[in-house]
């Protein structure tokens, strides 16, 4: 009786280890993996931010520069002075940065953080990227709509550097740059990943919000409020538990890939000779 009391308590204790090492082995994997995000629609994941919680830029932006005003003779002016960087090493750099897709986009700030950015190495980061990716373009929609301001090309009848976008974008208000917000919100946000380098970044970001200028596609006061708003996407971010988790993650990561040696894929020699650097 006593072999069988001992025996029993001896396989039920084994049990109880098998279990607590199955169930520590699962949590393992699963902070290994980023948590799963849905799609709001094919290829792009739903944002941190629900709709009461984006900035409204309707009602934070002032109205754009009036035509005549002196505000939008600067405007015209930057304008001016842009088009003379179509053909250049400059130009291939803004048709890059208009692609917003992904994995494409991931990319943009690889040579500024000296890492790669994509969905094997670094893949909550890769994730954060394209959440507020949505919500920054949601934040500008707005404004876009209130305004619905006309794009410099129409106004000076040049080339765009992404001429199968042209019919889209006369339909889209210009104000304020939807890129420069996207980018702007990217660069805040990677900062406070990786302060070391905070600025490169900070430098990429403000270079990708000037694309849009030698694009040809949006005016320097398009740009400025998008600044502004990637500011304010990145504040409400800052209230979000899933944004301040996958940016604590994704500091790790990064660390992790520099450590394994890891190099951004990015040509960051040809992106420098570009940016005159």
């Amino acid at each position: 009786m006593k072999n069988s009391m001992y025996n029993y308590a001896i396989c039920c204790t084994l049990i109880v280890t098998c279990l607590v090492i199955v169930s520590g082995c699962t949590n393992v994997e699963g902070q290994d993996k980023p948590a799963f995000v849905p799609e709001v629609r094919p290829g792009v994941l739903k944002g941190y931010l629900t709709v009461k919680d984006l900035p409204d830029s309707s009602a934070l932006l002032p109205p754009p520069p009036a035509p005549g005003s002196a505000a939008f003779g600067l405007d015209e002016e930057v304008s001016r002075k842009n088009l003379a960087l179509q053909g250049t090493l400059r130009w291939k750099l803004a048709i890059m940065d208009a692609d917003l897709t992904f994995p494409h986009a991931a990319d943009t700030f690889s040579c500024a953080l000296n890492a790669p950015i994509n969905k094997q190495d670094t893949p909550r980061l890769y994730k954060l990227m394209r959440r507020i990716l949505i919500d920054a373009d949601h934040s500008t929609r707005s404004a876009k709509e209130k305004y619905k301001r006309v794009r410099p090309f129409t106004v000076n009848k040049k080339p765009i550097c992404t001429p199968d976008d042209e019919e889209g974008l006369r339909k889209n208000g210009s104000y304020p740059s939807g890129h420069t917000t996207i980018g702007w919100a990217w660069a805040l946000a990677l900062t406070e990943i990786d302060p070391d380098h905070a600025d490169a970044i900070l430098a990429r970001g403000r270079t990708f919000g000037e694309s849009r200028l030698v694009c040809n596609v949006h005016w320097q006061s398009d740009v400025t409020e998008g600044y502004f708003m990637g500011a304010a996407v990145v504040a409400r971010l800052h209230g979000d538990p899933s944004f301040r988790a996958d940016a604590e993650a994704a500091g790790k990561e990064l660390k992790a890939a520099r450590a394994r040696g890891l190099k951004p894929t990015r040509d960051c020699r040809a992106e420098a000779e570009a940016l005159g650097r």
